[in-house]
């Protein structure tokens, strides 16, 4: 079991930048694929960013921007927005699962945050 809590969000402005936390508690954390998804209203959940082992993915929208930073140690996973767009506004969701194959799949993970509101403004 793994309890994840998210924080860091809010509102920035065009161009500004924000940094998701993701605080994970339960055992064999390590051992868990560990993503970012968002939702948009109106929209279905998409893929952001995860880290399975020691390999980055990173959805081509946010490539270049974003940076996901894990920490095993202190079990958190960060995600670093830079340069954010009105378009990257929406509720970002923390994941787990131990998936290593479906990665930018939502159903893949089993563990989910309640999401931090992100909003850019123009």
């Amino acid at each position: 079991q793994v309890q994840l809590v998210e924080s860091g969000g809010g509102w920035v402005q065009t161009g500004g930048s924000l940094r998701l936390s993701c605080a994970a508690s339960g055992d064999s954390f390590s051992n868990y694929t560990m993503a970012w998804f968002r939702q948009a209203p109106g929209k279905e959940r998409e893929f952001v960013a995860a880290r399975s082992g020691m390999t980055i993915y990173y959805a081509g929208a946010v490539e270049g921007r974003f940076t996901l930073s894990r920490d095993n140690a202190k079990k958190s996973v960060d995600l670093q927005m830079n340069n954010l767009k009105p378009e990257d506004t929406a509720v970002y969701y923390c994941a787990a699962g131990k998936t290593t194959m479906r990665i930018p799949i939502p159903g893949a993970y089993e563990y989910w945050g309640q999401g931090t509101q992100v909003t850019v403004s123009t």
